[in-house]
């Protein structure tokens, strides 16, 4: 169905889903962490701990959903993910070019476009670090990791 169709009939056109791939990598990393959850959120899909939202992926298609196309500088067709980080690490140039974003609805969220070229390794470390963020310190303290 088309866009014009779908705004006259007052049908949601359909979205795009997460590349079965692309949750496959990330289930393996944020449900390898303390009482971490996986849910589906109001598009894509969330990992949380204790109800705070750690990661979120989702598409990004013909501007939709709107505050993600804006923050990402992308109309898509894109795979988002978002996380946390602290301020410090946030603070890296890094963080302000492609494949990074910053949205603005949290002073401590960043966002990454995930393709072909995802350093996979690097969205382990990024999401293990957003876990750690938001979960409690006695969570943290289960976690093998580098301190960077």
């Amino acid at each position: 169905m088309d866009a014009a169709h779908a705004k006259v009939s007052g049908e949601v056109p359909a979205r795009p889903s997460v590349p079965a791939e692309i949750l496959a990598r990330l289930r393996l990393v944020c449900l390898d962490l303390p009482e971490a959850s996986e849910e589906s959120a109001w598009v894509g899909t969330r990992w949380c701990v204790r109800k705070k939202n750690f990661a979120h992926v989702l598409m990004i298609d013909a501007g939709w959903p709107p505050a993600y196309a804006q923050a990402a500088a992308c109309n898509g067709p894109a795979c988002v993910l978002t996380f946390r980080l602290s301020g410090a690490k946030l603070a890296a140039p890094r963080f302000a070019r492609h494949p990074f974003f910053r949205p603005v609805w949290w002073p401590n969220i960043a966002g990454m476009q995930l393709d072909a070229h995802t350093d996979w390794d690097e969205v382990q470390e990024l999401l293990t670090e957003s876990y750690c963020v938001l979960a409690p310190r006695k969570l943290v303290a289960l976690i093998d990791r580098v301190d960077t």
